[in-house]
């Protein structure tokens, strides 16, 4: 599977129990699409929200969270890590 990050904006002065929810929204539901999410970061002074998956698609990504109320605005293939 490759792995994806992806970007949500919008989301000034989120808190860490805001976070853990929205990641926990995500968990519930992946495995209907075939994705685990890894790891989610957040800068609250921007409002700015990054995760990381392992999908089939960035498309499958998208899916889980539409479905868990929060769309990606920008969701990146990561084809390299170290």
């Amino acid at each position: 599977m490759a792995q994806f990050m992806d970007v949500h904006q919008g989301m000034k002065g989120i808190t860490g129990d805001q976070l853990k929810e929205a990641h926990e929204a995500d968990l519930a539901i992946e495995k209907e699409e075939g994705v685990h999410f890894e790891k989610a970061w957040a800068d609250p002074q921007s409002g700015t929200v990054y995760c990381l998956s392992e999908a089939p698609s960035a498309d499958a990504v998208q899916r889980v969270h539409e479905r868990a109320g929060h769309r990606a605005d920008e969701i990146h293939p990561v084809p390299l890590t170290v």
